[in-house]
């Protein structure tokens, strides 16, 4: 039942973003919050070697090919952009990792940033569970982070820039210093 739901969600996420005949969105979605997930302070040394690891294991996938070959080819939004905020780029998901569950070492979607030659620059991670499949009281957590809520998704979401640097903090959502001023249109 909760795979269903999961597909439902999904569907439902895509369907969302496929409403506008633009790839980029020039405002936030509903839901998306410039300010959630701001982390407080510096990092401790166990969330540090939890995102050096994460580097590790998604390094390859600054290979668009090698992320799609290995499950994260599915496209679910066009370009995420703010004019206030900075971007998100594109979201690219492994649909058999949208179950409810929270794992580290498999976050559900990567972003990649639009370049200039027409390539995807891998710039971060997002970590999603629908609301449907969460059942424990408090959010999610990874990284010493709670989740917050995407209520336009129906989602638990938590940002990792862990490729890009973000100015407003590894876990806040949009990055200033990501564009989507090369996506095609």
């Amino acid at each position: 039942m909760h795979r269903s739901f999961c597909f439902l969600a999904l569907a439902c996420t895509v369907a969302a973003c496929e409403r506008s005949p633009e790839t980029t969105s020039p405002t936030p979605p509903a839901g998306h919050s410039h300010s959630a997930a701001r982390q407080q302070g510096p990092l401790s040394a166990d969330v540090q070697r939890q995102l050096a690891e994460l580097r590790q294991l998604t390094a390859s996938f600054h290979d668009f090919g090698t992320a799609g070959d290995a499950g994260w080819g599915t496209q679910i939004t066009g370009c995420f952009e703010d004019p206030q905020a900075g971007a998100m780029g594109f979201h690219y998901g492994n649909t058999a990792l949208i179950d409810g569950t929270v794992d580290a070492r498999q976050p559900e979607l990567l972003l990649y940033e639009p370049r200039k030659n027409g390539e995807l620059r891998f710039v971060a991670v997002e970590y999603i569970v629908p609301f449907g499949a969460w059942t424990a009281p408090d959010p999610p957590r990874l990284y010493g982070q709670s989740f917050h809520r995407n209520e336009a998704f129906g989602l638990w979401v938590l940002h990792v820039w862990h490729f890009r640097h973000n100015p407003s903090g590894i876990f806040t959502d949009w990055n200033p210093t990501v564009s989507c001023e090369f996506a095609a249109s």
